[in-house]
């Protein structure tokens, strides 16, 4: 048998450090995937025994005392004991009894993926089509998932015989017990890939940029999230596809606000239309539409235009167009239009300036009575 230290090229003084970058220089060197030869399989195999001996701190000491290959040494008492460590391991670890465990799958679902997109409160009205770029996993077309190169497979590990675990026995304070653990050859997979795929270096996917089409409908708001199944990034190994998220931004608008399904606006009404009423053509986000302003209208009134408002995203009842109105009053009179105004308050005969219900400024009055209208 073959000396452990002599395998991985070291000092018998080497630290775990040292041995740990020896194996993983002869491991690199001498894999199956990188040199396929049976020869290098044969060293490939000494060099993953010794490094199973000498990085366990246990197994060392017993080998280096002369206990040979032997889990369990040459001697007993609590020195050949695997330590608490490796009890624990056989009750909540890969295995335990000498029952191996079922390989790996290299098919794994893909992540999901989630992309934000902008949109404008016209958009949230009456809904949009978008096309959306997205960065994400594809399937290798080379491969078309397979992991190899074309005209090539998986083959069984040599190593585990496509179980994608091994055993090794320990001695614990309950007696002599086998653990299962995963190979580290394969992975876990049970099968190793000699030939990779160089297009997407034996994943099985690549990294590309598709183009989603996306019918956004009606009535959606920012922070909304929208769900695609299947539509995320394809997993390991051709596995199959997350889910997509589209996550909403609406931008604010000018002039109209949302408030459920209601659109909001506020209309500056001169003094003069106020108190003789007129009709005007304000533009709403489905076009031109006629609006009446009756005689005497008061500032902060709501004149409300029905189904001109947002579609719900679960219905189809539109919601209203809410105007409030916002009565202007001049600043600057010439002395004609100054001597009118006091005939019209000597004719009148208006009541003194008095208190009344407080109102903190116009839009909280509007706030107010869009509320409750």
């Amino acid at each position: 048998m073959a000396d452990h230290y002599e395998v991985l090229g070291v000092s018998r003084e080497a630290s775990l450090d040292e041995i740990k970058k020896a194996y993983r220089r002869l491991a690199r060197e001498l894999h199956p995937d990188v040199n396929p030869g049976e020869e290098a399989s044969e060293r490939f195999k000494l060099v993953t025994h010794a490094y199973d001996v000498l990085s366990d701190k246990d197994q060392r000491a017993r080998y280096d005392m002369g206990g040979g290959d032997s889990p369990f040494g040459a001697g007993g008492g609590a020195g050949g004991f695997g330590g608490f460590g490796d009890i624990f391991e056989t009750f909540f670890g890969a295995g335990a009894g000498g029952r191996a465990g079922r390989p790996r799958s290299r098919r794994e679902r893909g992540q999901d993926a989630l992309v934000r997109v902008t949109l404008d409160l016209q958009d949230v009205v009456f809904g949009v089509h978008r096309d959306i770029d997205v960065d994400t996993a594809i399937a290798c077309e080379t491969c078309e998932g397979s992991c190899c190169q074309p005209g090539t497979t998986p083959v069984t590990c040599d190593i585990c015989h496509g179980a994608g675990n091994v055993q090794r026995q320990v001695r614990s304070l309950l007696g002599n017990v086998v653990t299962t653990v995963p190979c580290n050859v394969c992975q876990g997979y049970g099968t190793t890939i000699p030939y990779p795929c160089a297009t997407c270096q034996g994943q099985g996917r690549v990294r590309s940029r598709r183009t989603v089409s996306l019918d956004i409908p009606a009535g959606v708001e920012t922070g909304l999230r929208l769900q695609l199944p299947g539509s995320g990034e394809v997993g390991p190994a051709g596995g199959p596809n997350g889910d997509l998220y589209i996550e909403v931004s609406v931008t604010p608008h000018p002039v109209f606000s949302r408030d459920g399904d209601d659109l909001l606006a506020t209309l500056d009404v001169s003094m003069s239309d106020a108190i003789l009423g007129t009709t005007t053509t304000i533009d709403s986000l489905d076009g031109p539409v006629d609006l009446e302003i009756r005689p005497g209208v008061q500032a902060g009134d709501i004149l409300t235009i029905k189904n001109r408002g947002i579609t719900p995203l679960r219905g189809s009842q539109r919601g209203d167009l809410k105007v409030g109105v916002h009565v202007v009053t001049p600043t600057r009179l010439d002395h004609k239009e100054r001597a009118l105004i006091e005939d019209f308050a000597k004719r009148t005969k208006a009541p003194a300036p008095q208190l009344s219900e407080f109102h903190q400024g116009l839009f909280a009055k509007l706030r107010d009575r869009f509320r409750n209208s």
